[in-house]
């Protein structure tokens, strides 16, 4: 069997990263902090990687992406874009999340601790994924770049390929500060 191509992306934090690799081989990682704009930039950073080593979307075997936890609007850009030009490929997409991209990344045996709001982190454990804050988890292994998060992601699917996945869905720690309003919706006059 062929090593596959696969084209990691990453959106779950202040960026937008994406990775080409073939088989378990890195041929292009770009990643970019950005606050705002993952979802103006990510389709062109894609373009941009496959162009970088002459490929195109037609060459791809798969897709990757991270699925957090980490910032909800963030995910949501990377999962519907990694669940759309799947269906338009008509290839696999594989959901990643930050604990499993970080594994294939990580050389160090250290707790893995993902960034969150307000000094807390996420961590995965015998007790399931959870929130704790920063100052409890002192061996924390160090934060991978933006690139590394998808090469990370990539990675993780290249060692799952060929098999059929789900698809891709955010994967969320904690509820979204946000909630819904509460008031009655407005009566729609016929």
């Amino acid at each position: 069997m062929s090593r596959p191509l696969i084209l990691g992306l990453d959106t779950s934090g202040p960026h937008c990263a994406a990775t080409l690799i073939k088989g378990d081989t890195i041929l292009h990682a770009h990643g970019e902090d950005m606050a705002r704009g993952q979802a103006e930039r990510l389709m062109d950073l894609l373009e941009e990687v496959l162009a970088a080593q002459g490929k195109t979307w037609s060459d791809l075997s798969a897709l990757a992406v991270g699925t957090g936890p980490g910032n909800f609007t963030g995910i949501r850009i990377g999962v519907s874009a990694a669940r759309g030009l799947a269906l338009g490929l008509n290839i696999p997409a594989y959901g990643v999340t930050g604990f499993e991209a970080r594994a294939q990344i990580s050389l160090e045996s250290a707790r893995i601790a993902i960034p969150a709001p307000r000094d807390m982190v996420y961590v995965s454990d015998s007790h399931g994924a959870r929130i704790v804050p920063a100052e409890n988890v002192a061996d924390a292994a160090p934060n991978p770049t933006p690139s590394e998060l998808a090469t990370g992601a990539a990675l993780h699917a290249a060692r799952l390929w060929p098999a059929t996945p789900e698809p891709p869905a955010p994967f969320y720690v904690r509820a979204p500060d946000a909630a819904p309003a509460r008031d009655a919706p407005p009566r729609i006059l016929t």
